[in-house]
């Protein structure tokens, strides 16, 4: 039986110029595709103070 995770799934659908950006981007910051898009949607909703999680402390000293 598969396990239940916390995590939804989706189907994304990306064209091939920017699906070869995405590799180059997670190859450069050694990640992984999946990787590099969770960390891209959590810093967009960070900047935009919309993100779920509460900022590290690190992240409140720096923001003024």
């Amino acid at each position: 039986m598969a396990e239940k995770t916390a995590n939804k799934s989706f189907v994304l659908r990306v064209d091939p110029a920017t699906m070869e950006a995405l590799e180059q981007w997670a190859d450069d910051e050694f990640r992984s595709i999946n990787g590099q898009l969770q960390w891209i949607i959590a810093e967009a909703l960070r900047r935009s103070g919309r993100s779920p999680r509460k900022p590290k402390r690190d992240d409140r000293l720096t923001e003024k």
